[in-house]
């Protein structure tokens, strides 16, 4: 069934209907997951440490160690690196 334009209204307002409900799911987890970081914070953790180790976590071992090589070379560069070892 198509609407002036080619256009399926019915099926158009399902997809819109989906997504305004999937955000609001979206709205209400990203609230739980501030309440969590807000309960670690209360209880004596760094919350930017917690979102580093999250990301971090997300990663391949791989990733993670591409990521760490490169960043030492650019702090080596910038004189910002401990003593080589």
């Amino acid at each position: 069934m198509s609407d002036p334009g080619g256009v399926a209204g019915d099926q158009l307002r399902a997809f819109i209907e989906r997504i305004e409900r999937l955000e609001e799911e979206k709205k209400v987890i990203s609230d739980d997951i501030k309440d969590v970081y807000a309960e670690a914070k209360g209880n004596g953790y760094d919350v930017k440490i917690l979102r580093k180790v999250v990301s971090l976590r997300k990663k391949q071992p791989h990733e993670r160690e591409e990521e760490e090589a490169v960043l030492d070379l650019y702090l080596h560069a910038l004189g910002m690196a401990g003593p080589a070892e």
